[in-house]
């Protein structure tokens, strides 16, 4: 199985309020979720889970309720740097391609990255899953995960809002567009 065949699908969930952030708060991910796609194979070949704790924020009971995570669940996590350690090491996030529904994920990443110093996890070669699926079905707006799932006619796994579970149901939408040759670099997919 060689490493060009190998896509990670990240999602992150980040501390959260209903309205602004509290004073001196700011949002910071609070879980990250990977899938690894086998594209060669049409197969989800991994599924991973990293807890990361907050160092400017805590969790809200408003984001609690959204994703399921806990104040006391968090801060069992890692530091956001040893959480980007992970990903560059265990999870070749420097090397793979990655992908996620939409750009939150990636700018999230990135400012994260730059407020705190650490170095940034991933290679260059970022795909916004939201922005394919939805040229590829020729729709005028881009939906939601759980829409995309809808509209593809496949089952909401799990959780909604939880990291681990909508990088896993990011990876099934990623492989129904793989299958019909409309993920970038599959057979048949546009070039450029």
């Amino acid at each position: 199985m060689g490493i060009s065949a190998l896509l990670n699908v990240v999602d992150v969930e980040a501390t959260c309020w209903d309205g602004e952030p509290p004073p001196g708060q700011v949002h910071e991910i609070i879980e990250i979720g990977l899938t690894v796609v086998d594209l060669d194979r049409g197969e989800r070949v991994g599924r991973h889970r990293i807890l990361v704790r907050p160092a400017r924020s805590s969790v809200s009971a408003f984001c609690t309720e959204l994703t399921g995570l806990t104040r006391a669940e968090v801060a069992t996590g890692v530091g956001f740097a040893e959480a980007c350690r992970q990903l560059a090491v265990e999870h070749r996030a420097g090397e793979r391609p990655w992908a996620s529904w939409g750009d939150y994920d990636r700018n999230q990443f990135t400012r994260q990255c730059r407020a705190t110093g650490t170095r940034y996890p991933f290679g260059r070669h970022h795909t916004n899953a939201k922005a394919v699926f939805t040229e590829a079905h020729g729709l005028r707006r881009r939906p939601g995960m759980a829409g995309a799932l809808e509209f593809a006619g496949l089952p909401l796994e799990g959780r909604h809002h939880s990291g681990e579970d909508d990088a896993w149901n990011i990876a099934a939408l990623v492989l129904g567009l793989a299958a019909r040759g409309d993920w970038p670099g599959s057979p048949g997919a546009p070039t450029g």
